[in-house]
């Protein structure tokens, strides 16, 4: 990636060649790098460098990745995550560092112009450009359900995928299914994997997923030919090496068994777990807890208050009803325990002393928190720690 494909007519530029000519200021990209040390430790080895400058030394130099955005079943919700990014404000970062060569949603064309543009960056940069997929792909009654300039679905992803030096599947759907694929399955939704098995491709779940991550696969690949190291579900490690339980800002209160019982109740107001709420976060693989969506803190799902659905995970997402728990095969404790309080008012005596007890005596909250979680007695009184 470091030079122009073979036979194209249009030169690649560095990605300082490129933000140069388009105005966009050093400060502006340091941000960015700022952000992107944080969100996405990917392999350009950024987790060896202490500063955003060290980071955009090596990014620089980087030729810009060509990329082909293709959308099947979507909600177009992988495209949105995209594009809200903030602080810096990185939309129009992200489509100067990379060079995107075909987006049905993003693109001022349509119709033939645009399948024209398809198929010249297919011609230019063969062999060379990352297909990113969006939406899962329907495949009952041989594709008809979608059809895209005369072409199903299947046949649209066989052509550019197969021409693709990488392939990224992006969001639940595209990964393996999501909501299309959800019973009874009207359409034959699967993802690309399913239909690609020879091929090495990288899932990255949720819905929406995290826009850094994807940035993070696609900057790793343009910098050194390689893809980030990939767990069983084909998703990189470096985004997925966590339940999202065990740095969950509520964790404190599950280990004092403090539980939300129902949507705006004391609990509920007070911060407290979610888990009997059907959070699914003890079973969930995902970097959420600590890569808050828009580098904006608290936004994610149990940030605002909602239970973890588990959208990054096949056997969960869309397949277990969204109030059923899920069963606690493991449960590290943290290093440290976050303090519990109170986000409204003043921290209260009795949840003074849970943090104390917490913090002296781990196996006295784990006995606490299985009785809580054993107990048939659903009483607002149970959640609160008994005084020893």
């Amino acid at each position: 990636m470091r030079s122009p494909p073979v036979g194209s007519s249009r030169v690649l530029e560095t990605i300082d060649e490129r933000l140069m000519r388009c105005g966009i200021s050093r400060r502006a990209f340091l941000k960015f790098c700022s952000s992107l040390m944080i969100a996405a430790p990917f392999g350009l080895a950024i987790t060896d460098m202490k500063t955003p400058e060290a980071v955009a030394q090596v990014l620089g130099k980087v030729i810009r990745p060509p990329v082909i955005w293709l959308e099947f079943q979507d909600c177009t919700g992988c495209t949105e995550t995209l594009l809200r990014t903030s602080h810096p404000g990185v939309d129009d970062l992200i489509l100067n560092i990379i060079s995107l060569e075909y987006h049905e949603t993003l693109m001022a064309g349509a119709g033939a112009q645009a399948q024209e543009t398809l198929a010249q960056a297919m011609h230019d940069y063969a062999g060379k450009y990352v297909c990113v997929v969006e939406g899962s792909i329907p495949t009952g009654d041989k594709g008809v359900y979608m059809k895209s300039a005369g072409r199903t679905g299947m046949e649209v992803l066989a052509d550019v995928a197969g021409k693709a030096a990488a392939i990224v599947a992006i969001g639940s759907c595209a990964s393996w299914g999501g909501i299309p694929s959800a019973d009874p399955n009207p359409t034959g939704a699967v993802g690309v994997a399913d239909l690609l098995p020879q091929k090495t491709i990288v899932n990255i779940p949720g819905c929406p997923p995290n826009p850094y991550t994807l940035l993070g696969v696609v900057l790793q690949f343009a910098d050194s030919g390689t893809l980030p190291e990939l767990d069983g579900d084909r998703r990189p490690k470096f985004a997925f090496d966590r339940h999202i339980h065990d740095q969950c800002p509520r964790r404190a209160h599950f280990d004092a068994g403090q539980f939300v019982k129902q949507y705006g109740d004391h609990g509920h107001r007070e911060g407290w777990c979610l888990y009997k709420m059907g959070c699914k976060g003890p079973d969930t693989y995902a970097g959420c807890s600590t890569r808050h969506f828009n580098e904006i803190p608290d936004v994610w799902p149990i940030g605002i208050g909602a239970p973890c659905v588990g959208c990054t995970e096949k056997s969960i997402a869309f397949r277990v009803p969204m109030y059923q728990t899920v069963k606690i095969h493991e449960a590290t404790p943290p290093d440290t325990y976050a303090p519990i309080y109170a986000p409204q008012g003043n921290i209260s005596p009795v949840a003074t002393g849970v943090a104390g007890l917490i913090g002296g005596a781990l196996i006295g909250a784990g006995l606490m928190a299985s009785r809580k979680l054993g107990s048939a007695d659903d009483t607002e009184s149970e959640s609160k720690p008994k005084k020893e």
